[in-house]
């Protein structure tokens, strides 16, 4: 964050600040079912391309603001770049179509799941795709991830792929994520700004075929989608932000605040069920989460 000539934050303030960026990130996080039931009338493809569509120009005034636009410039001018940001931005579009339809089918609780899964996918990756080792405590946390997938895909007769697919899909995007030698906010926008143009052009065509919802004759709608945009930009770039002023330790702690509130929302407002099966896996899942946070705690702390 720009700091006034002459002034520099000291570290505390520093932190104090990124807690308050990340919390305000995770609690939107947490409460952006509510937008998406209201929109869940809407097919989700048409959504997400107005999620993509109207979070442009927002992140772009952002980095206009702060004046952090020659990683960017010089970004655009490299091929490779332009290819990574391409593939990253298309994995969190699969990511933001699978959770904004299952929201919308009553799927909320495996989205919460999913979510809480996602860093134990990570660790996995890290071993299989960087040669990281694994710690006992990593083991033992991903064996109880697998108890819990295997007990609700012998409850429900099929592997939870909702779950699996958001883990595994934003694990992907955070491992490519890093590839991409621009900071957090100049890779969103350069993200967005590379899909609004497939994103607008798929508006375009439902708008011709009547079967778009972007309309003045239903400002409802009109109105909601115009609000995809801030939804979908603001919680990122708070998260970015965040994110230069935190520990990692810390963050790793927060993260796990976004898909509680998903999980609370979606049994006591939404009404999904919640039965002996789906408590015993996530269960399974807090345990792993919480030697896996232990361990991560202790060895910072070594």
């Amino acid at each position: 964050m720009s700091m006034s000539a002459g002034v520099r934050a000291q570290p505390g303030e520093d932190a104090s600040r990124g807690f308050l960026f990340a919390l305000g990130a995770y609690t939107f996080w947490g409460f952006q079912p509510i937008f998406m039931k209201a929109v869940a009338h809407i097919p989700a493809p048409e959504v997400v391309a107005h999620r993509i569509l109207w979070a442009t120009p927002i992140a772009g005034a952002v980095l206009l603001m702060l004046g952090r636009t020659a990683d960017l410039k010089r970004a655009l001018r490299s091929p490779r770049t332009i290819l990574m940001a391409a593939l990253t931005g298309s994995l969190i579009t699969v990511n933001w179509g699978i959770y904004t339809w299952a929201i919308a089918v009553d799927r909320a609780v495996e989205t919460a799941l999913g979510y809480y899964i996602n860093p134990l996918v990570s660790v996995l990756m890290g071993a299989t795709l960087l040669g990281e080792k694994f710690t006992r405590a990593q083991i033992a946390a991903i064996g109880l991830a697998v108890l819990a997938v295997a007990a609700l895909s012998v409850r429900t007769g099929g592997v939870p792929w909702v779950s699996l697919s958001l883990a595994f899909s934003f694990a992907c995007y955070g491992y490519l994520r890093k590839t991409l030698p621009i900071g957090p906010s100049q890779g969103f926008f350069l993200e967005v700004l590379l899909l609004s143009l497939p994103a607008l052009g798929y508006i375009i065509w439902l708008q011709m075929h009547g079967e778009g919802h972007f309309l003045p004759s239903h400002p409802g709608d009109f109105v909601l989608l115009l609000a995809c945009g801030p939804v979908t930009a603001a919680p990122l770039l708070l998260y970015a932000f965040g994110a230069r002023m935190l520990r990692l330790s810390t963050l790793g702690l927060m993260q796990y605040i976004a898909p509680s509130i998903v999980l609370l929302l979606a049994v006591l407002v939404f009404g999904e069920p919640f039965g002996t099966v789906r408590a015993m896996a996530f269960g399974l899942i807090w345990l792993g989460l919480a030697i896996y946070t232990w361990s991560m705690l202790s060895n910072r702390a070594a």
